[in-house]
């Protein structure tokens, strides 16, 4: 049977030389990754240099660690232009592999071999080198934490200390799909009212601005009073056609942006507390957060995480800060002994479905399971309310706009109506 030299980590600092049997380097591999090595190289060997070959590898090696780069020296590769998508499928490409039995350095070579993102290609380069110099997937993950959120880091820990890595991968990609499914439900719900409002507005503001001004002179020479609607129209086209206007409204748009970007924690409160008050936005906001939430600690919870964890890692991914300050008092009254139903039922912010739900599942043991059944009631809330928002801001904003433009053409035709009177 043909031989194999290899050398391959032990533990981050440990390296081994060695021979071994095998039909195959596939299959060496393999059985390098039964015993728990990681190969850095590995060459087929003539039967007649085995034993000089065993000899050697006996002997004290100079160093043999110049196939891996100092970590000081690592650069890691920039994360612009990767999709959430792409970290969802590698996920669940790198479950495929493993669960079909490739070793996991093999896995990533053939994810990093098909990847068309060059930037992801880099950064699964970078994974597979730190794999292969004997870091855990799960450290190598966190040092990308803007591509691999706390609750992905947490699960593959979990799944690498139980052994059911694969599993795990597969239950969060899952996870995820579903996630970026309702994302994208509610940019599609938005994007044709956006695209109508973006036409409606430069539709009037091009009237505003070079139309009705042309306009302007022709109805001074008709002489008498104007009708109300047109000199309306008049004073609002005069307002555009001042530079005043035009700087007001460009030091506001500078004035928003250098607020967002210079206080977003601030801004991100502001609106955390508007959204809990206007009444068809707090309905949508709370649907849309519970939904996440028991979604998320369901998740981590089925996965072994203890609940204290499993809700320090959930309360992040709330978007809404109001709420996210409300479950991190509720861990810490968890962590003292208190309900977590209760808890959040005391702080008056949540529906009573999901409080009693929660303290019923408690009491039976099975919190996950009322969990999963809260998560499951308010995805099916947050699909409804998504169809009943289209549904009505479509016709909505095409009246809007049919009312702001058939003002403007009836205010210009007045002044031709009435002309037409007095020929008569």
């Amino acid at each position: 049977m043909p031989q194999f030299a290899y050398r391959a980590k032990s533990g981050p600092q440990k390296v081994v030389d060695g021979l071994i049997e095998a039909a195959s380097a596939d299959e060496a591999l393999e059985k390098l990754d039964a015993m728990g090595l990681l190969p850095t190289r590995l060459d087929e060997v003539a039967a007649g240099e085995a034993a000089n070959l065993k000899a050697a590898d006996r002997a004290p090696a100079p160093d043999h660690r110049e196939a891996a780069a100092p970590p000081q020296k690592t650069r890691k590769p920039l994360l612009g232009g990767i999709r959430s998508q792409e970290i969802t499928i590698f996920g669940r490409q790198l479950a495929t592999l493993l669960k079909s039995g490739v070793p996991i350095l093999r896995a990533m070579q053939i994810i990093t071999d098909q990847t068309e993102n060059p930037r992801l290609r880099k950064v699964f380069d970078h994974i597979q080198r730190e794999i292969r110099d004997g870091n855990p997937l799960s450290s190598v993950l966190a040092s990308y934490p803007k591509l691999f959120p706390p609750i992905y880091i947490a699960m593959v820990r979990t799944g690498e200390d139980s052994g059911t890595l694969q599993e795990t991968l597969l239950r969060i990609s899952e996870y995820r799909q579903g996630q970026e499914a309702i994302y994208s439900r509610v940019r599609t719900a938005m994007a044709y009212p956006i695209l109508m409002a973006l036409v409606g507005v430069g539709t009037v503001a091009f009237m505003l601005t070079f139309v009705i001004p042309r306009l302007s002179g022709l109805f001074s020479t008709m002489g008498g009073s104007l009708p109300l609607p047109t000199r309306i129209l008049m004073a609002v086209s005069g307002v555009f056609q001042k530079k005043l206007f035009w700087a007001a409204a460009a030091g506001a748009v500078l004035l928003a942006v250098t607020v967002l970007r210079t206080r977003p924690v601030q801004v991100k409160a502001f609106w955390s507390r508007l959204s809990l008050r206007l009444p068809v936005i707090k309905t949508f906001t709370i649907k849309v957060e519970l939904a996440r939430f028991s979604r998320t600690l369901d998740l981590l919870i089925r996965s072994g995480i203890p609940i204290l964890k499993a809700i320090e890692i959930t309360t992040p991914v709330l978007s809404n800060t109001v709420l996210r300050a409300h479950f991190a008092r509720t861990r810490e009254e968890v962590a003292g002994g208190g309900s977590f139903g209760k808890s959040l039922k005391q702080t008056g912010a949540f529906p009573a479905f999901m409080t009693n739900l929660l303290m019923v599942g408690e009491e039976s043991g099975h919190l996950d399971e009322a969990l999963g059944e809260i998560a499951l009631f308010y995805e099916r809330e947050t699909d409804e309310a998504i169809k009943v928002m289209t549904s009505l801001l479509e016709p909505l904003m095409i009246l809007v706009m049919g009312l702001i433009v058939g003002f403007i053409v009836i205010a210009m035709l007045l002044p031709m109506f009435e002309l037409n009177m007095m020929v008569k």
